[in-house]
């Protein structure tokens, strides 16, 4: 419809003076050409997103759109958010030996002020039953040394993983 009227085009040109884009890193071909033909002559787009955190390629998301991103907008200025208010240096030093090895980015090295941390360790479960025990037994052994259950939080990244880790903590 944008490409096919210039004159529905220019309707929504006019409608939107400055677009911002949020994980641009994840953004698709469709959706980087419907941010180009809204932004128009004048341009105003800010993204917002890190060459670094692309993981939706398997559902379309384009990393060329982000690591092109200065040359489609000439004159963008990019500001890099190197450092980090919440993580300790260790978090942030096995972040960087990570990140480096990615062939495709934007170069940056992520920095704290914050203190060493604790040394990061690593478990590998043989199935999500086995992950969630290794879970409830952590947080069983935190406590056992004097660690608050309402200060415990256990984060995961989809809700399949909800049910074997509420199940694993009925102890």
């Amino acid at each position: 419809l944008l490409e096919l009227h210039p004159d529905v085009r220019a309707y929504y040109q006019s409608l939107w003076r400055y677009i911002h884009v949020d994980e641009y890193q994840d953004t698709n071909q469709v959706q980087y050409q419907l941010v180009n033909l809204l932004s128009g002559k004048e341009k105003n787009v800010c993204v917002v997103g890190d060459s670094d955190q692309n993981i939706y390629s398997w559902r379309g998301a384009s990393i060329a759109n982000i690591l092109n991103f200065e040359e489609d907008y000439p004159g963008a200025r990019v500001i890099l958010l190197e450092q980090n208010y919440r993580s300790t240096k260790n978090i942030l030093s096995a972040a960087n030996s990570v990140i480096t090895k990615n062939t495709m980015r934007k170069e940056k090295t992520l920095f704290t002020e914050n203190h060493e941390g604790e040394l990061l360790s690593s478990f590998a479960g043989y199935d999500e039953t086995d992950e969630a025990r290794f879970v409830a037994t952590r947080i069983a052994s935190l406590i056992e040394v004097g660690a608050r259950p309402n200060a415990i939080a256990v984060l995961y990244r989809t809700n399949f993983q909800s049910r074997v880790l509420e199940e694993a903590l009925l102890f």
